[in-house]
């Protein structure tokens, strides 16, 4: 049994716990210190249909998640103290591994006006209007200068408004072929190219959401090489597949889209070259009702908790693209030192050799919505822990 944290772990323990329902071999099993992911939807307060803290940390943790941040477009949006307590209230009560809030960057995330930045800086982890790209050059520039005060990271969803055009999938081959409409990559990039030139002239702390175009590559390995204070992730379905994989389902929709083999390519070198800084999930849990209308009607945003670790572990680690220890840097390292989140005394326990189905209906998250379902992945988590205490074991929550 390899141990990649430093922490001083009773593996005879470990085993105890793990072996009450799966057979293993101690070679076969790793300790990993608990995953970290900065962008996560989990829906209360305001759409607990779709998920709350509560199903939304098991589904964490049952992906060996130990932290989490969790992004702001909510009922009522934490724009201000009060509304963002109601959320913190509901995470003291019912979450069983780290959450983190982010405060909206302007009020209600409508890009008009400021949020109360200044007073909920205490409350939240950094500021993002995710869903939604802060349109209005002016009011991005206020922000990241207020940010810089208040020594907070700007968390950016890039999106420009006008070049969406009713665009429901990449512009790309897949659209084409299949009369579908879809969305450009400079609907992306061009927002980004926007937010690196005012990150250089506040000198805030950048952070750039889920890209996924090569240009947005380029363009933030060139503002890391120019001094720009800029971190940036990417989703494990970016890096697996590409348009021409989709298939006319609500699994398949996301924002951003799955783009191009060339897109998919240039964020793996990104990932290989240290652009591209850590893995986030994006776990955007939807209703069944709200998933089940195809590509052009169901909403945007998929599931990916439980099998993050899964899907890197077989296409990259396996395969020998990447090694373990860069992809903890992905999952854990990396994520938690930009935006300042302790590991603890939290880790989780995989087996590596473990292949399984991607089955969404034994997920504990309240979404079942993933690209990856039947796809065989290897990796399966046994066993997580928070801060010395066990929350999933072998599928089931314990706490």
């Amino acid at each position: 049994m390899k141990n990649y944290t430093n922490l001083p772990i009773d593996q005879h323990l470990v085993s105890a716990i793990i072996s009450g329902s799966t057979l293993f071999s101690d070679d076969n099993i790793v300790i990993l210190p608990g995953f970290c992911d900065v962008h996560v939807h989990f829906r209360e307060p305001g759409f607990s249909y779709k998920e709350t803290i509560l199903t939304g940390s098991l589904s964490g943790a049952n992906g060996g998640y130990t932290d989490v941040c969790t992004m702001p477009n909510l009922k009522p949006v934490p724009d201000s103290v009060s509304n963002i307590k109601e959320q913190i209230d509901i995470i003291e009560k019912n979450a069983k591994i780290g959450v983190f809030p982010y405060g909206s960057i302007t009020v209600g995330q409508m890009g008009e006006c400021l949020a109360d930045l200044e007073g909920i800086k205490d409350l939240c982890i950094a500021y993002s209007d995710d869903g939604r790209g802060v349109q209005d050059d002016e009011m991005m520039e206020r922000a990241m200068t207020l940010a810089k005060k208040l020594d907070k990271i700007i968390v950016a969803h890039c999106e420009i408004n006008e070049l969406l055009k009713g665009g429901y999938i990449h512009d790309g081959e897949f659209a084409r072929l299949n009369n579908m409409k879809g969305i450009c990559s400079e609907s992306e990039w061009g927002q980004i190219k926007r937010d690196i030139e005012l990150a250089k002239k506040t000198g805030c702390k950048y952070h750039v959401c889920h890209i996924s175009t090569k240009e947005s590559v380029e363009l933030i390995r060139q503002a890391k090489a120019d001094g720009v204070d800029i971190t940036c992730e990417t989703g494990p379905h970016y890096l697996v597949f590409n348009d021409m994989d989709l298939k006319d389902e609500g699994r398949f929709k996301m924002n951003p889209p799955i783009r191009s083999e060339s897109d998919r390519l240039a964020l793996i070198e990104g990932i290989k070259d240290g652009t591209i800084d850590m893995i986030a999930t994006d776990h955007a849990p939807h209703s069944a009702e709200e998933k089940s209308k195809g590509l052009k009607d169901s909403n945007m945003g998929v599931v990916g908790l439980e099998t993050a670790f899964s899907v890197m572990f077989t296409h990259f680690v396996k395969t020998g693209e990447i090694t373990m220890e860069k992809l903890l840097e992905l999952m854990c390292y990396n994520p938690r030192k930009r935006f300042g989140i302790e590991l603890g005394e939290s880790y989780t326990v995989f087996d590596l050799d473990k292949c399984y189905t991607v089955d969404p209906n034994s997920f504990l998250s309240m979404g079942k919505f993933t690209p990856f379902e039947g796809n065989t992945l290897y990796g399966e988590c046994l066993l997580t822990v928070k801060d010395s205490q066990i929350v999933v074991a072998n599928h089931q929550a314990k706490i």
